[in-house]
């Protein structure tokens, strides 16, 4: 009996053992969860590509409508008309007529003749170029006012500021770009908000350095020119879009376009003959043809022909009447100016009406 209970024995402990052997000790099972967990990606944790793309969205809004706020930033752009006529210039009481003749109706038909130009350079270029054009061009303006003291510095500060005036479509139309047209009107009211408040502060700024700060018109131009050079080196660091309207289309559209030019390319060189046809299809093909074909379609559309024809008589007229009155009220009463306290007005009052057409 005692030699079998120490063969059962024996056994048993055999087949613990063997069961040993085949299940695993618990210590390891847990830590085989643990990998398993460790190696499991989480998907809560890991920032999605949908995710990125939200996040740089928004910093290229925030930084776009930062730009047009600084860039907007020129403290003495009311005063321009009254700078002109005062003593730090050539231009005297005496000398109205040359400002009135001469000067200010340059700005009005350099911003005529540039603004179908610069739309069309805006979709081509994509946007960017433009926006660093016309930075440069307002560090031109500045510069001129600072320095210029003759009738053809002035002319070409008038110049230089209508095409700063027209490349503006830049800017309204670069944050179509970045955007789903879903948001396209959310976005175009943030980016004009923000060009409205920088106009606002530059007004009521503008205002309390001439009426209690004593300050001279020529420190308000370098002042102006300060800010547009900031203005300038924030243009360079603006994102660079991958489309545009007209002229650059998504990347499949691209590539359908490289694809035929290859197809037609290794049709020429099977058909010498068509060789003569060739320069032909490539002068149909080009930039400027294309800008031709869109004025076109702009003038047969009588929607589109109609609202061109008035935003260029209405935004001309418009900066013709403004400085015309600047002349006027410098007759009326040439000791005080209250040019930047009207443009702070009336840009605080375009505000409400802004936001309700982003309502609607």
């Amino acid at each position: 009996m005692a030699a079998d209970d120490t063969t059962a024995s024996e056994g048993r402990s055999d087949g613990e053992k063997d069961m040993d052997l085949k299940t695993p000790p618990p210590e390891d099972a847990e830590g085989h969860g643990d990998v398993e967990t460790a190696v499991a990606p989480n998907p809560s944790e890991e920032p999605t590509e949908d995710s990125r793309d939200g996040i740089k969205l928004k910093c290229s809004v925030i930084f776009l409508c930062f730009y047009g706020f600084m860039s907007s930033i020129r403290p003495g752009e009311a005063f321009i008309t009254p700078n002109l006529l005062s003593s730090e210039k050539n231009f005297t009481k005496q000398q109205v007529s040359v400002v009135t003749n001469e000067i200010t109706p340059v700005l009005t038909y350099s911003y005529m003749v540039m603004l179908v130009p610069a739309f069309l350079l805006t979709d081509l270029l994509r946007y960017k170029p433009v926006l660093i054009i016309q930075a440069i061009s307002q560090v031109v303006i500045w510069l001129l006012m600072l320095l210029g003291t003759t009738l053809l510095h002035m002319q070409l500060m008038e110049f230089f500021y209508g095409i700063t005036m027209a490349c503006r479509v830049a800017y309204s139309s670069y944050i179509f770009s970045l955007v789903n047209p879903v948001l396209y009107q959310r976005v175009a009211g943030y980016s004009r908000s923000s060009v409205l408040l920088g106009v606002f502060t530059s007004s009521v700024l503008g205002q309390l350095c001439i009426s209690l700060g004593d300050v001279t018109y020529y420190t308000l131009d370098a002042t102006c020119l300060g800010f547009v050079s900031f203005g300038l080196a924030l243009s360079f660091c603006l994102p660079w879009p991958k489309r545009s309207l007209f002229f650059n289309r998504m990347k499949n559209q691209e590539q359908k376009e490289l694809t035929g030019k290859a197809a037609q390319a290794e049709l020429e060189k099977m058909n010498p003959k068509q060789g003569g046809l060739s320069s032909t299809s490539r002068w149909r093909d080009s930039v400027f043809v294309h800008m031709l074909l869109e004025v076109k379609n702009v003038v047969k559309r009588p929607n589109l022909r109609l609202w061109s024809l008035w935003w260029i008589f209405n935004s001309t007229g418009y900066y013709l009447v403004l400085f015309y009155v600047h002349i006027l009220w410098n007759q009326v009463n040439s000791t005080a100016s209250y040019n930047g306290a009207v443009e702070a007005a009336a840009t605080l009052l375009s505000e409400p009406f802004l936001e309700l057409s982003n309502l609607v």
